[in-house]
This record gives C-alpha cells, sequence and structure tokens, in this order.
C-alpha cells in the first residue's frame, strides 16, 4: 500500500455520525500500524481543552479504529520550547493529522512563526493525510475569517492571512465551513455565521484571484493529490462562489483539482468531471452512505424519534416504540463525541426517560385496541338485550344500556340492530 497524499476538510461534524464513513475511508488508506496525531491548538484557549481532546481520542477509536496521539500545543505562545519542539515532532513524524473546532484566531496566533504550516505542507507533498474541519478548516485558505471578533464581539468585517496551505496546491481562495449555517432562526447566520451582507462586503475585499469556497456542514472535501481529484462527502454541498455568483457541487460528487484551481473554466456546474484517474470506490462510498443515513445533530435526531416512538403507540405498535427508544439510545452515544452539542444531550436524556415511562404506562394498560379486548363481552350483554326486548322486557333492556353507558359504552339502536362504541367525552 503506497502512502496517500490527501487533504480532507470538513465544514462541521467531524466528531458526529455522520462523518464517521469518511473518516473510515480515510483510515483505511493508511498503512498499518499509522501514526495519527490530534492537533489540539485550535481550542487550547477553552478551560475543557482536555475533555474535548478526550471526546476527540475516544470518537476515533471507538468509530473509527484508529488511535489518536494529543500533540500538546494547546499553547505555543509562551510555552516551553521543548514541550512545543516535541508536539511539533509528532504532527511531522503523523500518517494522519486530524484538527476540529475552536477558534481560527486563536489557532493562527499560536503557529505564527513556527514550522506547522510547512511541515503540514511537506506531509501533502510527501505522503500522508491531514484533516482540518470546523475552525482549523477556516485556517486552510489564504485569507481567514476571524469568526468570533465579528460575530461574537461585534469587531467589523475582515480578513486575516491564513496558513494557505490549499494555495500551496494551486487553489487560491477563502474557505468558509459551516456555510449553510441555519443556528440563527429569523437573522443570517449562513457562511459560518457571517450572513450574506457581511459576506459580500468581505467579498470586495479579496483579491481578484482569490474566490469563496464554500463548504456545508456534516459536509466533507477530499481532496486526493494521487490522482489529481476531489470528491463531496457527506449531507450538503460545496459551494464555489466567485464574486457573489454561486455554483454548488453536490455530494457524491467527483471532479478534478482543476476546477477549484481555476473555477471559471468550468461551464457545467453540477457536472461531474472526467479524469483519467477516478477516485476509489471507498471514496465514493463514503460520499454517499453519509448523505442519507444520519440527522444533522442530536436534538433533531431525538425529535425525529420522539415523533417515530409517539405514533407507534398510537398504532398500537409496541415493537416500533421499543425501536425508535433504543435507536434514541444509539443516537445519544453516537453523538457523544460531538463538540458542537450544547444542552441536546441533556433534551435527549429526557425524551428517552419519557419514552420508557410511557412504554411502561402502555404495558400497565395494554395496547391493544379495547374493542378487542372487550368486544366479545359487551356482544353478549348486547344479545342477552335483544331477547329481553323481543320478550317486550323494555324494563331489562334500559337497565343493560343504562349499566354499560356508566362504563362509558354507548348504545344506539338502528334498523340493522344495536351498534355500540366508547363515549369519547
Amino acid at each position: 500500500m503506497t502512502t496517500p497524499h490527501i487533504l480532507a476538510v470538513m465544514g462541521s461534524g467531524e466528531t458526529a455520525p455522520t462523518m464517521v464513513t469518511t473518516h473510515r475511508m480515510l483510515a483505511s488508506k493508511l498503512q498499518k500500524p499509522a501514526r495519527a496525531v490530534l492537533l489540539d491548538t485550535p481550542y487550547g484557549f477553552q478551560e475543557n481543552a482536555p475533555e474535548l481532546a478526550t471526546k476527540a481520542v475516544d470518537y476515533f477509536q471507538t468509530s473509527i479504529n484508529l488511535e489518536l496521539e494529543v500533540a500538546g500545543l494547546t499553547e505555543i505562545i509562551g510555552a516551553d520550547s521543548l514541550a512545543v519542539e516535541r508536539g511539533l515532532q509528532k504532527v511531522a513524524d503523523a500518517d494522519y493529522v486530524f484538527a476540529g473546532p475552536g477558534s481560527p484566531t486563536y489557532a493562527l496566533r499560536q503557529w505564527s512563526g513556527t514550522s506547522l504550516a510547512g511541515l503540514l505542507n511537506k506531509k501533502l507533498r510527501d505522503g500522508g493525510i491531514v484533516t482540518f474541519a470546523s475552525a482549523a478548516a477556516l485556517t486552510l485558505g489564504r485569507f481567514t475569517l476571524p469568526v468570533y471578533e465579528i460575530y461574537k464581539v461585534g469587531e467589523d468585517p475582515r480578513w486575516l492571512d491564513g496558513l494557505n496551505i490549499l494555495g500551496e496546491i494551486g487553489i487560491n481562495v477563502a474557505l468558509i465551513p459551516h456555510y449553510n449555517n441555519a443556528e440563527g432562526g429569523h437573522h443570517d447566520t449562513r457562511f459560518c455565521y457571517m450572513g450574506e451582507r457581511r459576506l459580500s462586503m468581505l467579498e470586495r475585499e479579496l483579491p481578484a484571484d482569490v474566490y469563496v469556497l464554500g463548504v456545508d456542514e456534516h459536509t466533507g472535501m477530499v481532496i486526493d493529490l494521487d490522482t489529481e481529484t476531489v470528491t463531496v462527502v457527506g449531507k450538503g454541498v460545496v459551494t464555489i462562489r466567485v464574486r457573489g455568483e454561486s455554483t454548488q457541487i453536490a455530494s457524491g460528487e467527483t471532479f478534478s483539482i482543476d476546477r477549484l484551481r481555476d473555477p471559471q473554466s468550468t461551464a457545467a456546474p453540477t457536472a461531474k468531471t472526467k479524469t483519467d484517474n477516478p477516485p476509489s470506490d471507498s471514496v465514493l462510498a463514503g460520499a454517499t452512505q453519509a448523505s442519507t443515513t444520519f440527522d444533522n445533530n442530536l436534538r433533531e435526531a431525538t425529535d425525529r424519534l420522539n415523533q417515530v416512538f409517539s405514533a407507534a403507540l398510537a398504532n398500537s405498535d409496541a415493537d416500533g416504540a421499543a425501536r425508535a427508544a433504543l435507536e434514541l439510545d444509539d443516537a445519544i452515544a453516537g453523538w457523544s463525541g460531538d463538540t458542537l452539542q450544547s444542552d441536546a444531550t441533556d433534551h435527549a436524556r429526557a425524551v428517552l426517560r419519557s419514552m420508557i415511562t410511557r412504554l411502561a404506562g402502555a404495558a400497565t394498560g395494554g395496547l391493544r385496541d379495547p374493542r378487542d379486548v372487550l368486544g366479545p363481552f359487551v356482544q353478549v350483554l348486547l344479545d342477552l338485550r335483544a331477547q329481553v326486548r323481543a320478550d317486550k322486557r323494555f324494563d331489562l333492556s334500559d337497565i343493560i344500556r343504562d349499566r354499560l353507558a356508566a362504563l362509558n359504552v354507548e348504545v344506539r339502536d338502528t334498523p340493522e340492530g344495536a351498534q355500540w362504541d366508547f363515549r369519547t367525552s
């Protein structure tokens, strides 16, 4: 097995179920044993940085069967120089480098003046896989958005210089993950929380040879430098935006890397570009499977499964209700590594407890249609009532009807005979 030369970019969901198939495909290309490193700088300023590292390590070990070693580069400025060099050496020696959430501004500030960008470029030249997602993905282009400073602090929209890893392979862009973000609800948080107004302002500040490359949430872009192809994977699309004009490339599509090097050279916006070196079947499998299997987040999965559960109970489908509860339990475990979850886990557990309680109530009261259970007994009384009515014993007939009414069973005499049903009010 030859060493691959791959740059993978993920818009979000890098430690969620949505990207498992893609991660596994990338890991399968590594020679065994492989050295994999978690570049922990982007979230190094957070107090829970050790917890985030543990989540990522657990996710890769459990879901991908890949052991991640933590680089230990949460802080570089002012840190012990020997510790920093050891961390950078781990990156240099790794066959696989992964970095994800956090702050692109913090990461760039820490990486400035180090050999980090050179190590990543060398890995892509000499052999290895680099996977950058979310905040880390923001640093890959020639320019980077200071997202927190603009969206949370209210600073004027501006660009920062990026690592320009993509520029080293001829892709001159400002890369924007979370491109289709919709967390804002009534206000526009697309384009990594910038919205159309601010993105248009920023776009005008880009040099003529630089364009915007957007990657949707739970979506990835696998750039295979051996085959000179790019494959879009996951749930959404990749967007090439040149001076406000956007072209979307759907998940599952593969095209020549030259399309990103010169985005105006291809007329067909969604057609696959045929190449002499098509991607492997495993790349295409990663592209198509992940796009339809999973929800966008745990809250969405919880709400969907709660509806499935409720419908199953309403239809007296005990097995269907149990399956929905079990699937929610699996979803809670599957999304446990996702660093973007807030109170979604608490919400999911509350719904799961509610499912268990409702199942217990159904087990006590029964899920069978009461008409099926009580129908034979009611029919015996109706037959008896018909007989006493035939004998002109209307007093007994009224007693039987009144006793049934006391049990919420309503009897109606029709030309076709006595009809009954449960009273609803």
